[in-house]
């Protein structure tokens, strides 16, 4: 497949999990990618992955002034911007009650869902002119209660902003939508155990992998996308199907 031929995307959070297997797909489907992470010699690599099919760019998400910079560097390289992939985005804790402290709650919300709507904001105006497409990564977290309030609630608010945003720029022509991992193997679980014992939850009997959701990335970001906007796409091995499988 060749759905991103003569397309530029720009990747946050490119350089390892999720983001560097968006890039990795793009990029294989003929997308010019623009891999922007705050490690910088990290997504240098990436950019050697793809061949020099793309540029290695520094993206701080939590600073406006990195955004804006990283974008604009895109669109001066390659003239163009066609598909935002916003993967950037962790839980700053591991576990949060409800009555967690005030920094905590805005340091979260700040990363998560500020990041997002900075990426957003920078690069809009490239978009509207190009009629393209934004796909944020959420999670699970965000749709069913899991725990981790702070995150769980940031990435919740992902899948309002893009239904405003879909309804307010659907006649510009720029999508927008939501992909809500469960459990993926990322570098954020340090004991291959936890990954294991997790498995048993899932009615495919797997936990996920990032080229899964770099998939639903893409897919969304595509034209066979062309009439899907302001939705938020489960991606998760049938985790909110129920525990039907774990009764009797």
């Amino acid at each position: 497949m060749n759905r991103f031929e003569g397309k530029v995307a720009f990747v946050s959070g490119a350089a390892h999990g999720i983001g560097r297997a968006t890039a990795l797909r793009l990029a294989a489907e003929g997308a010019a990618v623009a891999v922007a992470d705050v490690e910088l010699a990290a997504a240098e690599q990436v950019v050697a992955e793809l061949g020099g099919q793309g540029i290695a760019v520094e993206c701080d998400i939590t600073s406006r002034a990195s955004v804006d910079a990283a974008v604009a560097a895109t669109v001066e390289r390659f003239g163009r911007l066609d598909v935002l992939a916003q993967v950037a985005g962790h839980n700053l804790a591991n576990r949060e009650p409800v009555e967690a402290g005030d920094g905590q709650w805005a340091r979260q919300y700040d990363f998560t869902f500020t990041g997002a709507v900075r990426c957003v904001e920078a690069a809009l105006p490239h978009l509207v002119a190009t009629g393209g497409a934004v796909v944020l990564v959420g999670s699970i977290s965000g749709v069913v209660a899991l725990g981790t309030n702070p995150y769980a609630a940031a990435k919740a608010a992902l899948s309002s902003l893009v239904r405003n945003l879909a309804a307010d720029h659907g006649p510009s022509g720029v999508r927008f939508n939501v992909v809500a991992p469960a459990t993926v193997a990322t570098r954020a679980f340090k004991d291959p155990r936890v990954l294991e014992e997790l498995k048993a939850i899932y009615p495919l009997r797997r936990v996920g992998q990032p080229e899964d959701v770099a998939a639903a990335v893409a897919f969304l970001a595509s034209a066979d996308a062309a009439w899907i906007t302001g939705i938020t796409l489960p991606v998760e091995g049938g985790l909110t199907t129920g525990p039907g499988h774990l009764i009797g």
